[in-house]
């Protein structure tokens, strides 16, 4: 059986899914990638961190989007 990369704890950053092992978040991954930091970038700044959990916080993120829940997006006013 594969270890599970992704784990939540209530009494780990509040609940948060977190890459297992670490207090790293899938939030603040997505957050790094978004804002342009590459994957080399993300791993140098956090040492316990590897290529498959970042790869493993985007697929949760990709499973957690596939719910059947509507999420309205506000308008952008320019």
């Amino acid at each position: 059986m594969r270890e599970q990369l992704i784990v939540s704890d209530p009494n780990v950053m509040m609940g948060k899914p977190v890459v297992a092992g670490t207090r790293i978040t899938v939030e603040l991954i997505l957050e790094k990638l978004a804002e342009g930091e590459s994957e080399d970038q993300i791993l140098e700044a956090h040492p316990r961190l590897t290529r498959e959990g970042i790869k493993a916080a985007i697929a949760f993120a990709k499973d957690a989007l596939r719910a059947d829940v509507i999420y309205p997006i506000a308008e952008v006013v320019a």
